[in-house]
């Protein structure tokens, strides 16, 4: 452990000496916060939607087909309680609760005020709006639809279906609070993947590497003491960025900050491991740095920072599954604005612990060769 601290106490000497790695510690993160905060999106296709159709008649089943027909809803699951598509929200399964009530078809026919709910996830406001607004259209269409079969009932007093719609999670669909999560994610991405990946490419330039490497120090506790530091500088820095989110932007925290630390942690192994692999095939920082970017930047755009994940080709939600990023955005907005717990984000943790398991040996490995 000795050893292990007095690498330590080196390498945050070095950080804090090195004048061009402090910027990338402590400005670009705010810069990134504030800036990219306000960026947004309006592209929407498929979304899938919980069924509660308490009336089971033909006009309600019309009603449904009309949501699927159109292109931009799929019916996802179905059943008699509400609180099952709130929980499939919670869980991210789904992104609208349609709610038909039982005496829909009856109040239609006598010419009586209806109405169906729209149970919106609005965490990503823009989103929510669109779905809302979709929604409404087609409730309109079916209304033209079916005007003539009440007329030929000669029902004049007849009125037009009410939409009923509820946004949770983000009730005034603002979105920042839907963009300051996924940009913390890209905070302390880029501090795990560029900075541990440029330092120890750094230990190559000026040739310190070959000292290191037949010094009487262990593979581990060099390994350690150069991730480590890092490690500690994320985390620090998602610290600063959920209070300047909190209290700059009002975003609000629902959930737990110690499964987001817990869950963060894990995270960083992953892009470090990433940063480390990087190290061990570029001889300059220059080429880490242009290395490290370009796969920021894959990672960033299909993660569902900027454009959700739904909205992109088939092909494309399928290789997100290997994207760390997405993974933790989607856990950081679940955590933060649903107040996810352990139960409905196990899957994703699974998953950036198995890319950790994998990743972070191969590094290791890769660098030993790389230095034999």
């Amino acid at each position: 452990m000795r050893i292990i601290k007095f690498l330590l106490e080196k390498e945050f000497l070095q950080i804090f000496r090195n004048k061009g790695m402090l910027p990338i510690i402590f400005l670009m993160p705010v810069v990134q916060l504030v800036i990219l905060s306000f960026a947004a999106t309006y592209e929407l296709r498929e979304v899938n939607f919980h069924l509660a159709d308490f009336d089971q008649s033909e006009a309600s089943h019309a009603l449904v087909q009309k949501f699927q027909a159109s292109g931009y809803f799929t019916l996802q699951s179905s059943s008699f309680d509400v609180d099952d598509g709130i929980e499939k929200m919670r869980s991210n399964d789904v992104r609208l609760a349609l709610v038909i009530p039982q005496d829909f078809e009856q109040r239609l026919k006598l010419g009586q005020p209806t109405s169906v709910q729209l149970n919106i996830d609005a965490v990503d406001g823009t989103t929510a709006g669109l779905i809302q607004g979709y929604g409404r259209s087609i409730i309109q269409d079916y209304n033209s639809s079916i005007r003539p079969v009440i007329e030929n009932m000669e029902l004049t007093n007849r009125k037009d279906i009410e939409v009923i719609p509820a946004s949770w999670y983000n009730p005034n669909l603002d979105y920042i609070q839907y963009m300051v999560p996924g940009i913390l994610v890209v905070l302390v991405s880029m501090i795990g993947m560029f900075l541990s990946g440029m330092n120890i490419v750094r230990e190559r330039e000026i040739g310190t590497i070959e000292q290191l490497n037949v010094s009487p120090i262990k593979r581990y506790q060099f390994i350690t003491g150069k991730l480590l530091p890092f490690w500690i500088i994320a985390l620090f820095e998602l610290g600063i960025g959920l209070l300047i989110a909190y209290y700059g932007f009002g975003v609000p925290f629902v959930g737990s900050v110690w499964l987001l630390f817990g869950i963060a942690g894990i995270f960083l192994l992953v892009v470090q491991g990433i940063g480390l692999f990087i190290s061990t095939v570029t001889q300059t920082q220059q080429q880490a740095m242009f290395i490290a970017w370009f796969f920021m930047v894959v990672f960033i755009l299909m993660g569902g920072l900027f454009t959700p994940i739904e909205s992109m080709p088939i092909w494309a939600q399928k290789l997100t599954i290997l994207n760390p990023i997405a993974h933790f955005i989607e856990i950081m907005r679940s955590v933060m604005l649903k107040g996810a717990g352990w139960f409905e984000v196990q899957h994703l943790v699974g998953l950036l612990t198995v890319m950790a398991v994998i990743i972070l040996p191969a590094a290791i490995f890769r660098y030993r060769k790389s230095t034999s």
